[in-house]
């Protein structure tokens, strides 16, 4: 059979030579195809600026001309800010990014990222076209670190390198978490000249403050009150009675917004009875674990308790397992009060909160940030003369209106509290623009934030934005929101972490 073959197809030399050409294409042609393919390098781009990290499907990077992330929520306000983008001209404009961990999985933080999002665009609208024509006009880029802000070094090298034309980035907002990675996020914006305005990171120690070794941060500004603050505003509104309380706290360290929260809220319960109830959160807090398991546990021992009001210091994933375990009680007949930090805004939007808990005596209670309801009159309820005022609210619902064909959810407040952030940084590059000059120097707008108080303060939509020398906000309104059965977020009332709203000059006072 062999050598018929071989007389059939390869007598001739014509024969040999058409069979060895169709040899080399039968086995050439995949070869140089794997070769090549080992060989080029593999196209991780996913836009302008915005490429896939070894190892990582996510796209991290900055981006301002439309581009999504691979985030179906975000498309509409994307494209919305690339338009507006496309329509500046060169050398006319200094840019401001938003960071955040865009393309995180977790249900609660899309939600919150979308909605920051939307409330920087709304604000960057307004500057560019609701401002009398002040200049320079702001360009906005998005800005993401990837899930957990992991890649938070990758989008700040990024960042750093576009702080001369044609970019001129003059600010970064956002920087919502107080996580150790957005710690040392800010600390590499603000090491390399950068102002940096957060909008909903309220740890304590992420932030600066007097005495030697505390401005850990220069050019760092914030719209929020510290968890401290948070702390105090609670404590004036509930007037608590730290004998029928306690604190149940995350044992996990090294999460900011964790660790100075129950620092607050132990200097609140001074003399309390009992030894705080601890648990620990996994390393990703978003995901369940098994402290579901432990809240079971300590809502007996809660019952052993004279307790009332239970403080809670740890994230919004494991406050949602406790109120439903708290709901679940032997002792549904003792009525308590939960109290915790601004985390509890992801409750309203948080599909495993168990609603029926909410309906066994149990009331939940949380310091947000913003809230819809908080500078709107109702009977009984007169706005405060002084600290934020209802037009500059309204103007706020104006401008949240052009971000999308439907309506935009704001019981959460972080869109509210993202456009006064945008505010806060719109009004620092402005302010530091000298006469004649189309744009500032870097430098010059991260030494802005001393002078942003009294009649030089911003009006948010939040309330008043008054700084004291370190970038922190003096007396922040901080609207008290309670979970209502249904799970819907009710506004109460406003606390201040003072006592009472600032005087109408808003200057903060010596300290020390």
């Amino acid at each position: 059979m062999t050598d018929r073959l071989r007389n059939r197809y390869l007598y001739t030399p014509r024969q040999k030579f058409f069979a060895a050409v169709i040899a080399l294409l039968v086995v050439g042609l995949p070869l140089g195809w794997a070769v090549k393919t080992w060989t080029t390098p593999e196209n991780r781009s996913c836009a302008a600026g915005v490429e896939r990290p070894q190892g990582s499907a996510e796209c991290v990077g900055v981006n301002g001309d439309g581009f999504d992330f691979r985030v179906p929520e975000l498309a509409e306000v994307a494209g919305l800010i690339g338009r507006e983008n496309a329509s500046l001209k060169p050398d006319q404009y200094a840019t401001v990014a938003v960071l955040l961990p865009l393309t995180s999985p977790d249900p609660g933080m899309r939600v919150k990222v979308l909605h920051e999002v939307q409330g920087a665009y709304a604000r960057q609208y307004r500057a560019n076209h609701e401002s009398n024509s002040e200049t320079p006009k702001i360009r906005l880029v998005l800005a993401n670190t990837g899930k957990g802000n992991a890649h938070w070094r990758t989008t700040v090298d990024r960042l750093t390198a576009m702080t001369e034309a044609p970019h001129r980035l003059r600010a970064v907002t956002g920087v919502a978490t107080s996580s150790t990675e957005v710690r040392l996020a800010v600390t590499a914006l603000t090491k390399a000249g950068v102002a940096v305005v957060g909008t909903t990171i309220t740890a304590d120690d992420i932030a600066n403050g007097p005495g030697p070794g505390h401005n850990r941060f220069p050019g760092l500004a914030r719209v929020s009150p510290t968890n401290g603050d948070e702390a105090k505003a609670l404590a004036h509104f509930g007037r608590v009675d730290a004998a029928k309380a306690l604190l149940v706290q995350d044992t996990r360290t090294g999460d900011h917004y964790t660790d100075t929260l129950k620092s607050a809220f132990a200097a609140s319960l001074k003399g309390a009875p009992y030894e705080p109830q601890l648990f620990t959160s996994p390393a990703d807090p978003t995901e369940e674990g098994t402290t579901a398991n432990t809240f079971k546990q300590i809502t007996h021992l809660i019952c052993d308790t004279r307790a009332e009001t239970v403080f809670f210091a740890g994230r919004h994933t494991q406050l949602r397992q406790f109120i439903n375990a708290l709901g679940a009680r032997g002792c549904v007949e003792r009525p308590f009060t939960i109290l915790t930090g601004d985390e509890g805004s992801y409750l309203g939007a948080d599909a495993k909160l168990n609603r029926k808990a909410l309906k066994a005596r149990l009331t939940v209670r949380y310091a947000s940030l913003a809230h819809p309801d908080a500078w709107r009159a109702a009977p009984g309820r007169p706005v405060p003369a002084t600290g934020g005022s209802t037009v500059a609210y309204e103007t706020f619902v104006t401008d949240i209106a052009r971000t999308s064909a439907k309506a935009v959810a704001l019981a959460d407040g972080q869109a509210i509290v993202a456009y006064d952030a945008m505010a806060t940084a719109v009004h620092a590059i402005r302010q530091a623009t000298p006469d004649g000059a189309a744009h500032p120097e870097l430098a010059d707008v991260a030494t802005q934030w001393p002078q942003v108080k009294g009649s030089l303060r911003v009006q948010g939509a939040s309330g008043w934005i008054c700084l004291d020398n370190f970038g922190n906000p003096y007396n922040k309104a901080v609207p008290i929101v309670e979970l209502a059965e249904d799970g819907s977020q009710r506004f109460v009332a406003i606390a201040w972490p003072e006592g009472a709203p600032p005087a109408a000059s808003c200057l903060p006072p010596r300290r020390g």
